[in-house]
């Protein structure tokens, strides 16, 4: 409170019309925008090739990894994207951090890990991805974050319990009182959410922003695979909270993200 929470910094040189969106629109699934982008990864898949020389099997870095690097240095470069609104007013997050999830084992009875990463725009992508897998690798291990800890402990009270403890956490989130602690470890407290359909040979799909936590980006990363031309296509799909920004900003700042993913070697 007070213009400042553990997570980040209360912007305040915003218009009226700005400022009174969260009131028109008090919920983040009332606002949401949808973009697509579809273009060709043939260049980034040939990059990825040459950074992969030398490097092991289970060490290599992918299309979901360029994508990841890609929106760090897009939340470094336009800053308003990593912005939420919390309260009724609107924050700018301190540090740039991504969400994404991942199976233990690729089939259908295997887990779903999340993981929550803080992301640095100055690190190149190998370093990157060298932290990702790092804490990737933990997780795949049966490591419980602090948040799997309390999700645990909450699951052992009954239903209304439950439910009280979570608009509790939630109204004291709105105030700026939670926790840094149960912030930090949160994967829904997060600038972004990323998911690889790809990976399991999916297309994107747009999908929808918790009304838990403060994340206002969902980005789906579609299959690579060929169109009616026989040229290879990738598509990426965002879900957007217009309350955070208007979407001309949004729009132009996801076109710098198909020049990098579409460019890479300029990056």
């Amino acid at each position: 409170m007070f213009g400042r929470r553990p997570d980040a910094t209360l912007v305040r040189d915003l218009s009226a019309v700005r400022r009174f969106m969260p009131f028109i629109s008090p919920r983040r699934n009332e606002s949401l925008v949808y973009l697509a982008q579809t273009f060709d990864p043939e260049r980034a898949l040939a990059y990825l090739e040459e950074l992969n020389v030398g490097r092991p099997p289970e060490r290599r870095i992918t299309f979901f990894h360029l994508v990841m690097h890609g929106l760090t240095r897009l939340y470094h470069e336009r800053p308003r994207m990593n912005r939420f609104v919390a309260g009724g007013r609107l924050w700018q997050r301190d540090g740039i951090w991504i969400s994404f999830s991942a199976k233990r084992a690729l089939d259908d009875e295997s887990p779903i890990i999340t993981v929550k990463q803080r992301v640095e725009p100055t690190h190149s992508l190998p370093e990157m991805v060298d932290a990702i897998l790092e804490r990737l690798n933990s997780g795949r291990a049966g490591n419980k974050t602090t948040s799997d800890t309390e999700v645990d402990l909450l699951l052992r009270l009954p239903v209304p319990l439950i439910r009280a403890a979570l608009w509790l956490a939630d109204a004291a989130d709105s105030l700026g009182l939670l926790p840094a602690g149960m912030i930090h470890s949160d994967p829904l407290y997060a600038s972004v959410f990323v998911a690889n359909l790809g990976s399991v040979g999916l297309e994107a799909a747009y999908h929808h922003l918790w009304e838990h936590g403060n994340c206002s980006g969902f980005c789906v990363i579609g299959r690579i695979a060929p169109d009616a031309s026989g040229r290879n296509q990738v598509t990426l799909k965002y879900t957007f909270d217009e309350r955070i920004e208007d979407g001309l900003y949004c729009a132009r700042s996801l076109e710098k993200l198909r020049e990098r993913l579409e460019n890479p070697e300029k990056n």
